[in-house]
């Protein structure tokens, strides 16, 4: 799909969600046409506000609905894998869970992870958003 969109696109934007629940553990997805772990969330389409994208994809891909806005992390330039395309980060801590369930196709796998017990293949720039957000480290531009 990424040729596709590099054909059809100069930018592209996706909006991504950091659901964090109350014992502090992060929700995580695999999906089942990309390696590792990652935040649920997926591209802007035409008319759609970055922020109203990532929670549609995450509503879609976890059956996790927000109950409060979310907070902007950052936005991240994610040239090193995928060029012109940016990602923007969102932090979500309340939320609810629907009967809804995600997609077969698109979702192998979802949890929640305490930060010392992500799973070995989680994304590096999920791993350095995980970081930047619990660990204290600098906010750097790049996914």
């Amino acid at each position: 799909m990424q040729k596709r969109w590099r054909m059809t696109r100069a930018l592209t934007l996706g909006g991504q969600v950091c659901v964090v629940d109350d014992m502090g553990r992060v929700l995580l997805v695999r999906h089942g046409y990309r390696p590792g772990w990652h935040f649920p969330g997926g591209g802007v389409e035409f008319g759609e506000s970055v922020a109203d994208a990532a929670l549609r994809e995450l509503r879609e891909e976890t059956g996790i609905v927000a109950t409060a806005p979310p907070a902007l992390h950052g936005i991240f330039n994610h040239a090193r894998t995928f060029p012109g395309d940016h990602v923007v980060l969102f932090v979500v801590r309340a939320f609810e869970t629907t009967t809804a369930s995600a997609s077969a196709m698109e979702i192998a796998e979802q949890g929640f992870f305490a930060l010392d017990a992500v799973p070995k293949d989680t994304n590096p720039g999920t791993l350095r958003r995980l970081g930047e957000l619990f660990g204290g480290q600098p906010v750097v531009a790049d996914w």
